[in-house]
């Protein structure tokens, strides 16, 4: 077996479109199903399953299934989960910092036809 650096291995268990947005809401949180789709509205019912599983079988999500009519499923980050919250943060905050660099500053001819 190839020997993997850290960011592979980081990347193999949250790398993908959806994952960290799913860990991110779980951050807030033990969410149901289907909260997590309310809060993520172009992610597939398929997708989703399958990003929760993954989460669920890396150790970082737990599920939990209730007894009832209809079934009742809730999700909550584990502590391994959990440990990625200042990783997080720090994603989110260079988010903001990378959107206001690619943000191009107003034009000052497109301010003068809206004061005419």
């Amino acid at each position: 077996m190839a020997e993997w650096c850290n960011t592979e291995v980081v990347l193999s268990v949250v790398g993908g479109k959806w994952k960290l947005l799913i860990i991110r809401y779980l951050l807030l949180g033990t969410h149901r199903f289907g909260a997590l789709r309310q809060a993520m509205p172009t992610v597939t019912q398929r997708m989703l399953t399958r990003q929760l599983r993954e989460l669920e079988e890396d150790g970082l999500v737990s599920r939990k299934v209730y007894a009832e009519v209809p079934p009742k499923v809730e999700y909550t980050l584990t502590e391994v989960g959990e440990s990625l919250r200042d990783i997080i943060g720090q994603l989110d905050t260079w988010g903001s910092w990378y959107r206001e660099l690619r943000t191009p500053p107003a034009r000052d001819d497109e301010q003068s036809t809206s004061d005419s």
